[in-house]
């Protein structure tokens, strides 16, 4: 069993929007690792950073990844720093990954004043640049595909993934 596809890129880049259109238009289930966390855990994903911490966040992501990859056979959209362990790379590994690719102008005004995302407190376009910059080659890393997101619907995304994907 694995997904039909794994959604991965950075916050902002519409990984949730464009993984329920993919599900409505394949009928398929969708599932989100940062919902799994905050169901699993009763907690919102701000509330365990500020009370216990990144590390023990990347580690409850590991788990919820690699759970999902073993037990999800629909659309997966993974957190935007879920690619950043070692072990979450190798279990991704000849998936149908797709990146999600936004730049800095868009995920800046996707993102808001980052209210609820603990990884943009302070100056957030600074944070939103810095970001980008560290994760998108281990994004690409792991894309079977790139699906350029700027200036485009989710309506427009989707569709360019269910084509990559046919």
């Amino acid at each position: 069993m694995a997904p039909r596809v794994v959604l991965v890129g950075p916050m902002g880049a519409g990984k949730t929007t464009v993984a329920g259109l993919l599900g409505d238009a394949w009928d398929l289930p969708v599932r989100d690792t940062d919902a799994d966390i905050e169901a699993g855990t009763g907690r919102e994903i701000s509330d365990i950073f500020v009370e216990s911490g990144e590390d023990h966040f990347r580690d409850l992501e590991a788990a919820a990844v690699a759970a999902a990859l073993a037990e999800h056979d629909g659309v997966l959209a993974l957190g935007g720093g879920a690619v950043l362990r070692p072990e979450t790379r190798d279990l991704l590994a000849g998936l149908p990954v797709v990146f999600l690719r936004v730049g800095l102008s868009d995920a800046v005004k996707r993102v808001g004043l980052g209210v609820g995302r603990p990884l943009l407190l302070g100056n957030v376009r600074a944070r939103i640049k810095v970001l980008l910059d560290e994760r998108t080659p281990v994004y690409e890393s792991v894309a079977a595909h790139t699906v350029d997101t700027d200036g485009r619907t989710a309506d427009e995304v989707a569709a360019e993934v269910r084509r990559l994907l046919a």
